[in-house]
């Protein structure tokens, strides 16, 4: 995990090897092409890019209206613009209707840093999982969203995509095998098991590792797709380990750590603790220092594991 990329760059990269394999593929944006990193899908397919303007509800209007018609389409914003702003249009004109575009958020989570309380998205996951029939994604690394965004693109059908500003540590190899809907084991453990979506994902990882001394086997498991999600991998762990804790970089009310509750209470209750944004909004600041601020860091989740023991 020595290298660190943004997801929103591996989304723009993937991209531009999207757009050669797809012909009737579009990808739209809101006049953010720099920071959503579509701007060199732009350059390189010119007829299949449109820069919308700051008219958010409008893109994702014409969005649908493209993908009825047979394209494919990747259509970028800020998640808080996105979720926020345009959740009418995207419920009515893309829910409602199946139409295949994929709703690519950046710079969700407390990591946007400095942007502050107005852009620091942590209600989008759970506004997305309400949508019938919408997929949810949140790739923790570099390679998981390149893989995960070419099945999304190769599935037909609404999906929500959530990618950050900030650099993250890249934590797959090309080799691995990451699938939409199912979850990954990335650790073995028996005694307590961690559920960990998008950037908190490495952060599991090192708990795990810093805990393992202390004699406290954790389990780690990436649950990139929060919808549908892999009901199998977290009932497993709920009964092999007894305990879970969640870590998500979103707020912990209708985000990851309610979706697995929701599984787990259904099939196998356990203790459980949650590890995310906790009902409150953020601030502007510097992401790590945000991060330890709210709650979100290595320290939370060895605290939260302790907890649930």
């Amino acid at each position: 995990m020595a290298d660190k990329i943004a997801t929103r760059q591996a989304y723009g990269e993937a991209l531009l090897e999207l757009g050669e394999k797809y012909d009737n593929l579009v990808v739209m944006d809101a006049d953010l092409s720099g920071s959503t990193k579509t701007a060199a899908f732009g350059k390189a397919y010119p007829d299949r890019f449109f820069n919308m303007g700051i008219a958010e509800q409008n893109m994702y209007g014409a969005a649908a209206g493209l993908a009825l018609s047979g394209k494919i389409v990747c259509a970028s914003t800020f998640a808080m613009f996105a979720a926020g702003r345009a959740f009418e249009i995207i419920r009515n004109s893309i829910g409602y209707t199946g139409a295949n575009v994929k709703i690519c958020a950046s710079h969700a989570g407390i990591t946007v840093g400095e942007d502050g309380a107005s852009h620091q998205t942590f209600e989008d996951i759970a506004l997305m999982r309400t949508i019938p029939g919408m997929t949810v994604v949140n790739p923790s690394d570099a390679v998981s969203t390149k893989k995960l965004l070419g099945q999304i693109v190769d599935t037909e059908g609404p999906c929500y995509f959530r990618i950050g500003r900030a650099a993250v540590p890249v934590f797959y190899g090309e080799d691995d095998e990451i699938v939409l809907g199912k979850g990954n084991l990335i650790r073995e453990g028996s005694d307590v098991t961690v559920i960990a979506t998008g950037i908190m994902v490495s952060k599991a990882h090192s708990a795990a590792a810093a805990l393992e001394k202390e004699g406290i086997s954790v389990r780690v498991i990436d649950i990139h797709t929060i919808k549908p999600i892999d009901e199998e991998i977290i009932i497993k762990a709920a009964r092999e380990t007894g305990a879970i804790v969640t870590a998500e970089e979103h707020g912990i009310i209708g985000g990851l750590g309610d979706a697995v509750a929701q599984v787990v209470v259904r099939n196998c209750p356990c203790r459980m603790a949650m590890v995310g944004q906790k009902d409150t909004f953020g601030e502007s600041g510097k992401p790590d220092e945000l991060l330890k601020k709210y709650g979100m860091t290595e320290d939370d989740i060895i605290r939260a594991v302790r907890e649930v023991l």
